[in-house]
């Protein structure tokens, strides 16, 4: 498949490789966030981690379903057909945001969750784009 760059373009401006790039240094960031007890970054952080590489997969395989922003692009993947893209997707919705008007405990464990949530989807919008490479 034949990239062009658009930098006019929210989705074109970065190639699907950068934007898989762009998702694993997003998750680093998430990662330190909740090493740091910071568990609205870091939830904010998978979230966006995961979106940003799912429109690396997006330019290779377009999906209007996906829509625009990544929780667009999570709640879609909520009803997809893979049950482990749909589970971390759903993980990744419904987490609540610290901070709100429910309080949510978290641990240690459930912090991981989101963020192997994050890290499956990134893997899947990887396995997405390298498959319509070859």
């Amino acid at each position: 498949m034949a990239f062009e760059r658009d930098e006019s373009h929210w989705l074109f401006k970065l190639s699907p490789d950068e934007w898989i790039r762009a998702g694993t240094g997003e998750l680093r960031r998430a990662d330190e966030a909740y090493a740091k007890k910071n568990g609205r970054a870091g939830l904010a952080g998978a979230r966006r981690a995961a979106g940003m590489a799912l429109n690396g997969a997006l330019i290779v395989a377009p999906n209007e379903a996906w829509g625009r922003s990544y929780m667009d692009h999570l709640l879609a993947l909520k009803a997809d057909a893979n049950a482990r893209v749909a589970e971390a997707a759903k993980t990744l919705v419904d987490t609540p945001l610290p901070g709100g008007e429910v309080v949510a405990l978290r641990t240690a464990k459930a912090d991981e969750r989101v963020l192997e949530a994050a890290r499956d989807l990134i893997a899947h919008a990887y396995a997405l784009v390298k498959r319509a490479e070859a």
